[in-house]
């Protein structure tokens, strides 16, 4: 309307103005929204995939990416005649080569140690893991594997008197301790690999362990002893009895299997180990691990 001049517009309704608004804002942030999610898809996976990767139900074939990954760059052990036969005859070869295994863990104090250090050094080494430490510190069993060292199986209690009650009762623990290693590893792994606790001769129950030599075949798992250590679980108390362990019982000998810990309480071990490496080295010593045996 004219009132004399002046022109009097209607005035605009305020929701409306609001709401359109709104709407615009909406429509701007979607697109932009859109745009960036094209450019950066893994940006909103990532916290999935971690989710999913620690909850995985871990005895289930691979479905991570990533586990796939580590799958194949870290082979998985294949139990055969001939992978057998290579272990029965592991001391009968003219190469010169050694084989660090370590029993007795995974453990928060000692192993990531030993895993910083091996690295440092380039070498894979053996862990025959306990199950109830794969259950405590089943990051660390996923460090060892990731990293290509071999994982074997030690058990799952280490109690003399639970695992030597039967022959069924060692098979037990071995399927125990592999099924806690399935459950760290996400993966259906198998070292097909046993190291009897206190070693597969002698003692009080040599003869049991002589009978479980054949269930073990039969289930397709090698056992392997040593025939070196630093006595790390058997005195040695100081760092030069522990590599003068090594260097007597290594000797002039072709193939060395060394027995030494990492449990909690083995920081000698750690400590040595850069003593032992070098010592083995000067004696011209290749370092392997039972990859090589089970391939």
């Amino acid at each position: 309307m004219i009132y004399g001049l002046i022109e009097v517009k209607p005035k605009m309704n305020k929701k409306k103005v609001i709401f359109a608004i709104f709407i615009a804002v909406v429509i701007i942030a979607a697109i932009g929204f859109g745009i960036f999610y094209h450019k950066n898809p893994n940006m909103f996976l990532s916290q999935e995939n971690t989710v999913q990767e620690e909850n995985t139900v871990l005895s289930k074939p691979i479905k991570n990416e990533k586990q796939k990954h580590i799958a194949k760059v870290n082979f998985l052990p294949v139990y055969s005649e001939e992978a057998q036969n290579r272990l029965d005859n592991i001391y009968n070869s003219e190469e010169k080569s050694v084989y660090l295994t370590f029993d007795d863990g995974p453990s928060k104090t000692v192993t990531p140690l030993i895993l910083d250090l091996l690295k440092q050094e380039n070498i894979k080494a053996t862990f025959f893991v306990l199950g109830a430490r794969v259950d405590l510190n089943p990051s660390i069993l996923r460090r060892e594997y990731e990293e290509g060292h071999f994982i074997a199986n030690h058990g799952y209690s280490h109690i003399y008197s639970n695992i030597y009650s039967s022959t069924g009762s060692v098979l037990e623990e071995y399927n125990k301790a592999q099924q806690a290693i399935q459950n760290a590893l996400g993966l259906e792994y198998n070292g097909h690999l046993f190291r009897f606790p206190g070693g597969s001769t002698g003692g009080k129950y040599h003869n049991l362990k002589k009978d479980t030599k054949t269930v073990l075949r039969e289930n397709q798992i090698g056992y392997i002893d040593w025939n070196a250590l630093s006595s790390d679980a058997a005195g040695a108390k100081t760092k030069e009895a522990l590599l003068e362990s090594v260097k007597s019982t290594v000797g002039e000998k072709n193939t060395v299997v060394i027995l030494m810990h990492d449990a909690g309480d083995k920081i000698l071990t750690y400590e040595v180990l850069p003593e032992v490496i070098a010592y083995l080295r000067e004696k011209g010593y290749i370092f392997k691990n039972f990859y090589d045996i089970m391939k």
